[in-house]
Formats: C-alpha cells, structure tokens, sequence
C-alpha cells in the first residue's frame, strides 16, 4: 500500500463537530444500522471498506451488514481483495461442491499468502460456515458465492490453469505449459525478479499469457461439464495476463501498477456479475483505499484511481453504494515490514484535525454517517481533511509522518 501523508488544512472544527453530532446515528447495537440497509436501497453493488486488513471490528460489522443484504435484499455473492484460486477454493465450500473440505478452517488454513492474517482468521470461519449452511437445499443458480478481485495469484492461477487443461484439454495445455515455464524462474520471490527481468526484456513472458487466454477463450464452448469451473479457468487465465503486466510495472514505480490492479479487480467483479446472471447483486470487501472513490483524495492528483471510482462511472446513478469504516484508536494486526511475522499493535489515538479525530470529539461512541446529509456544509465539502489508511505493513510511531489520507468524505463514501 503507498504512504499517505495529508497537508494540515484550517477548517472551522467546533463547526464541523456539531454537524456530526447532528447528523450521526449512534450504533450501540446492531439494529441501529438499520438506516444505512434503508439507504442502500436498489443498489446493485455495496463495497464495504476498511480502513485496515487488521482490525476484528471492521470483519464482524461487514460480516452482519453482508448476511443482511444476502437475506433481505438478494445479493448473490462476496468478492473481496484476495486472490482468486484460494477465494475459489472456497466459494467450492460454501456451495456445497467440494466434498474433500470438510470444514471452512481447513479451507481457509491453506491461504498462504502473505499477510495470511486478512482471510485466515475465525472471523473468515465463521462467515463461511454461515455462507455454507445459508446454500444449504438452495439452487445451484441460487447460491451466494464467494471470490477473489486480486492479481498476485500469477503462479497459482497458472497451477490451476494445467490442472483443468490437464483433465479437459490436451492441445491448451502445452501452451499453459510453455506459459508456466517462462514464469516459474521468477517463482522465488513472488514477482520481483520478473520485474527487473523486464528492464532488460519488456516483454519477457507476456506473450505466452495473451496467447494462452486467447486459445482458452477460443475454446470455451467445448469446455461444458461445469460452467463455474470453465469461467473460474478463464478468469485465472485473465489474472495471469494482468499479473504480468502488475509485476512488468512494478519497476518503474508511480501509478500505473496501482491502476493496473484495481482496472483487474473492476473487469473481475463486472465478468462475475454478467456470470450471475442480469439481476445479480454483488457485495464487495476490500480496503478503503480500494473503494472510496478516488476522486475525493489527493489520489487523483497522482493519477490513481480506484474499483470504487471505477464502479460508480461504469454502473452509474444509485447502482452503487460505497460504504468506508474508520478507528479512532484500538489495536491492529499488522507486520513491521513485508512478510514480516505478525503483531497486534497498539495503534495511537487519530491525528487532531482528522476525520477520526473529529468523529470523537463529536461523541466517542460507534457512529453512523449518511454522507447525503452533509453534502450541503461548504466545510465538509471544500477541504481534503485526513481519512486514517492503515496497511497490511505498520508502525504506529511513524504514523505522524503518513498514514492520513486526505479526502473529501462526502463524496468519497456514500
């Protein structure tokens, strides 16, 4: 995740705080956040935030906000920031289909990637065992699914790729296997190797992946014994396409590898939705930086945007609903640098001056803000005030120097 750092703006902040304290609706239990269910609305797609990958509270209030869309308002599936093949592994569980898992702990034990914390945890547990038993005696056509938007999985979704074909398709396969060959040198440290080696070499193994996804789109419709299973070869063929072009980027520095991976995540969640079928509603779990619309931070300025930017000018109007979360103080789980072992941290109270800050001074229990009420205060919509970002990689004695992004809440969340 990049660093953000937040220019001190001057704002009128006793303002600013009663108008939270005005418009907040106070969560002391779960029934209270019933005006943000009566909000969504129609919505076709809801994305819920975070504003860590560590943080128990963030897990279990998206966890119950999801369960109620699933069984008052027909959503059809989670598609969260996590890989696709171990995600598929478990969309498997919850439907039902894959009798060697007897258990969303086993299933969930074997996401390996670094940080393992973000998905195999009892919070996961106890979601999917709820999402499994929900399926239960339900329709194939009618179970709630549960997948991947992320591009690291490059060598993963090659393994499943000769997997399928090795089983479907003899003549693909050896076009996987060259494919997977001119990767698998790169394998030891997941990508960066691949990265200097197009330095030298732009275009290093690109050229297998095209090739390989266009021979297994070419050939699809003789791919027929499960259609989830044919669309889950597709999309790990797709991964492997735009994982190189992450890893390729990913030397040069700046935006381009940021964009590259949340356009991926965005055709993701739009091929899933054509998959479900016209009246499919999606649920979306990622990070805020992910799904508060770029457009209302110092983000746009570096050029980066976002699947929450990009969802709300594809699919328009109210078909989307953003919703972010936000920690005063607490403890996160993290590590101190990049697949470091990980640590509950003890993380400060907010900047004075931040959204979180603010939010407190208005009152320090859990709150809820619908951001169609505050688009008429000129203070909440003229000033980038900082938003706190905390990544999987954290030090709480270096969050003065960034960890704020500045944002126009109003317009970044709904």
């Amino acid at each position: 995740m990049r660093s953000f750092v937040s220019s001190e703006v001057k704002i009128n902040e006793n303002e600013v705080i009663q108008l939270i304290r005005e418009n907040a609706y106070s969560l002391q239990s779960k029934i209270d956040i019933q005006p943000l269910f009566e909000k969504i609305g129609d919505a076709k797609v809801v994305m819920l935030g975070e504003a860590s990958h560590g943080t128990h509270e963030y897990y279990m209030w998206r966890s119950y906000i999801s369960k109620k869309l699933i069984e008052e308002k027909g959503f059809r599936f989670i598609a969260v920031e996590g890989d696709w093949p171990d995600c598929y592994r478990l969309n498997r569980f919850v439907k039902g289909y894959d009798q060697g898992n007897k258990s969303a702990f086993k299933v969930l034990e074997s996401f390996r990637r670094w940080p393992t914390w973000m998905w195999s945890n009892w919070e996961m547990v106890a979601m999917a065992d709820w999402l499994e038993t929900f399926n239960k005696g339900l329709a194939i056509n009618h179970k709630v699914g549960f997948y991947g938007l992320d591009v690291y999985s490059l060598w993963e979704s090659m393994e499943a790729i000769l997997s399928y074909l090795g089983r479907t398709d003899k003549k693909a396969l050896k076009i996987a296997e060259e494919a997977f060959q001119c990767f698998e040198p790169y394998r030891r440290d997941e990508g960066r190797s691949y990265a200097q080696a197009a330095m030298l070499v732009p275009e290093v193994c690109e050229h297998e992946v095209v090739d390989l996804l266009q021979e297994i789109r070419r050939r699809l419709p003789e791919y027929n014994s499960d259609p989830e299973n044919v669309f889950s070869t597709e999309q790990n063929a797709l991964v492997a396409v735009n994982a190189e072009k992450y890893y390729r980027s990913m030397v040069h520095g700046g935006p381009h590898s940021w964009n590259i991976r949340d356009r991926h995540m965005m055709e993701t969640l739009e091929r899933l939705l054509h998959f479900h079928g016209e009246e499919a509603k999606a649920i979306v779990w990622a990070h805020n930086t992910h799904i508060g619309d770029a457009r209302a931070t110092d983000m746009a300025q570096d050029g980066m945007f976002n699947i929450g930017e990009l969802a709300r000018m594809k699919l328009r109007g109210n078909q989307v609903f953003l919703v972010g979360f936000g920690s005063y103080k607490g403890t996160v789980t993290a590590g101190r640098s990049w697949g470091a072992q990980m640590r509950t941290m003890q993380m400060p109270e907010a900047r004075k001056g931040s959204w979180e800050w603010l939010m407190h001074q208005a009152g320090n229990e859990n709150k809820l803000l619908i951001m169609d009420e505050l688009l008429g205060n000129d203070i909440m919509m003229e000033n980038h005030i900082g938003h706190r970002a905390i990544g999987v990689v954290y030090n709480p004695l270096y969050e003065q120097y960034g960890n704020y992004v500045p944002s126009v809440l109003p317009l970044r969340y709904d």
